[in-house]
């Protein structure tokens, strides 16, 4: 597996850049990558069909600067920046095996971030909801420090997700609304009560990553031309980030 470790400047870059490594992958012209970024500003990213007025405080992102945007794949709506690590899996779907389905797909991938991330925690850690991490601290119980989502192709898939590390939390209740449907953990928490940084730094995580998935070859794709086409066609787009 190809590993690339890139951070864009933008938003919309960052973005942009999982959509184009899917359809390389795709295509043909490339193979499975694992990709990690950290963006240098503050954004809200939307899931595919998320709405801007159900799910965040959108008078605060203008007051604030903060812009809202909206990725491929689906989930819940998030908040982005410095301290917050992601990742991109670009694999390919087996023929004939039970990773064809969602599902199935969702559980290998996670199993495999939870033996990761155990292995640099202090503390257990738990697959909860259908796609999220928690840490499990003995005095404040489960506390979410990673949500993932999917999309999927023919012969490919993409499955991403952040891990926060030291990233301002107070963002998030700032930047957000509670969202009307809430994994049975969560326990009606509100965001602070339910989230943490996990303290760790990202060389760590994205070590055990790298090893996890067998990523070792550099990833030397030019894919500039496209991605850039992609932010100016989509990503930039009004008819794209707010169309819900």
């Amino acid at each position: 597996m190809q590993l690339f470790d890139y951070s864009y400047d933008s938003p919309a870059e960052n973005l942009a850049c999982d959509e184009v490594l899917l359809a390389e992958c795709e295509s043909g012209k490339s193979d499975e990558v694992l990709r990690f970024w950290e963006s240098p500003r503050s954004f809200v990213v939307l899931g595919y069909t998320g709405k801007i007025a159900a799910e965040t405080n959108q008078k605060a992102c203008e007051e604030t600067g903060i812009p809202i945007l909206r990725r491929s794949s689906g989930g819940g709506t998030v908040v982005q920046g410095p301290g917050c690590l992601n990742y991109s899996l670009i694999a390919r779907v087996p023929e004939g095996q039970a990773l064809t389905g969602i599902s199935q797909t969702n559980c290998m991938v996670m199993q495999a971030q939870a033996r990761a991330l155990a292995s640099v925690l202090e503390y257990p850690v738990k697959i909860r909801g259908y796609t999220d991490l928690a840490l499990i601290h003995p005095t404040r119980g489960e506390l979410k420090f990673s949500g993932n989502a999917q999309r999927r192709k023919r012969s490919f898939y993409l499955f991403h997700g952040t891990f926060l590390l030291n990233f301002d939390l107070s963002l998030i209740p700032q930047l957000l609304q509670e969202p009307d449907v809430q994994p049975e953990y969560r326990g009606k928490r509100n965001h602070l009560d339910f989230v943490t940084n996990i303290e760790v730094d990202a060389n760590r995580v994205k070590e055990s990553l790298a090893r996890e998935w067998q990523a070792t070859t550099p990833f030397t794709a030019n894919i500039q031309a496209q991605l850039q086409s992609l932010v100016e066609e989509k990503y930039s787009q009004a008819v794209w980030n707010e169309k819900f």
